[in-house]
């Protein structure tokens, strides 16, 4: 009996990286698994099946399916484009018709194609909005109106949501704007999803990671390497146990948050609040404010920096 026993899972991105290890994860703790991956490349180009858990023409998905499967759990493969309106509600119908239903969506997938603003293309920041952004709201709204229709036809639902952000959406980082402001749009997506979602029994949060992918891999290039015996603090399967746990049924209790998750760490992200303030209780002259700024200025917590910056 594991935490999620029996529970339906949906995972996108789950042919390799992160998305792969809690698909793995969540096989092994009894959940009945629809892994997702459309098998493109690193920036979403078109690519062959190539990867760590694939070989000759298997796809990705089907690799993890294999891996489940022969572990004795189960799953299924999914190869729709997630940003796609009805290849999204494609997948959710998959988990609903091959397992029953569904309990818990972890939106995973995405790629990245990074570039100084100065450089970045419309086409480059368009794909990549698209298949962060788009691809955590096109799912999430077909599993959201799943679930509301179980609980307006009276039935108990006791589901989830784990969206997944990114420290460049918490902090920004140079050469991915594209990337920054798509995961910035996530966490903030994952806060209204909460406050909308919570009347149908739905609790919807997100985690901010950090692990060796294919994706982080120029990011993190000096702290990526492999230990050669002891913690490996960059491995992907590290973030999956909170994801577990934020997919079980003792989470009920837990909305509209975000985690950042980097090897063993843990940390609740506190986000944009209001700081110092000051209220003239008239229209202010722009020639008076400069003082009044630097005054509010010197009160406020020292931001985190930039990464890259």
């Amino acid at each position: 009996m594991g935490l999620v026993d029996g529970r339906v899972v949906v995972v996108t991105g789950a042919g390799r990286g992160i998305g792969r290890a809690h698909a793995l994860a969540f096989a092994a703790q009894g959940a009945r698994v629809v892994v997702n991956d459309i098998g493109v490349g690193l920036d979403g180009s078109a690519s062959g099946a190539a990867g760590p858990a694939t070989s000759g023409t298997v796809s990705p998905a089907q690799a993890v399916v294999d891996e489940i499967t022969a572990a004795g759990g189960e799953a299924v493969p999914n190869g729709d484009d997630i940003a796609d309106w009805a290849g999204a509600q494609n997948l959710i119908t998959t988990a609903v018709d091959t397992f029953g239903g569904l309990d818990v969506l972890v939106n995973n997938a995405g790629f990245i194609r990074d570039r100084m603003l100065a450089n970045t293309s419309e086409e480059e920041w368009d794909a990549v909005i698209r298949v962060h952004l788009k691809g955590h709201f096109a799912p999430l709204r077909h599993a959201a109106e799943y679930w509301r229709g179980k609980a307006k036809a009276g039935e108990t639902v006791d589901a989830r949501v784990i969206n997944t952000s990114s420290g460049a959406g918490l902090q920004g980082s140079v050469g991915q704007g594209n990337y920054s402001a798509a995961k910035a749009g996530i966490a903030a997506l994952t806060l209204v999803a909460a406050a909308e979602m919570g009347r149908y029994g739905v609790t919807v949060n997100a985690i901010a990671p950090a692990a060796r992918t294919r994706m982080t891999e120029k990011v993190f290039a000096e702290t990526m390497a492999r230990p050669d015996d002891g913690f490996d603090a960059m491995a992907p399967d590290n973030v999956s146990p909170l994801v577990i746990w934020l997919g079980s049924a003792e989470s009920k209790d837990v909305t509209g948050k975000v985690f950042e998750v980097e090897g063993g760490l843990i940390r609740v992200a506190e986000g944009w609040g209001h700081g110092p303030q000051v209220d003239k209780g008239a229209k202010w002259d722009p020639a008076e404010l400069g003082p009044v700024v630097a005054d509010l200025l010197s009160k406020v917590r020292p931001p985190v920096p930039v990464y890259g910056a």
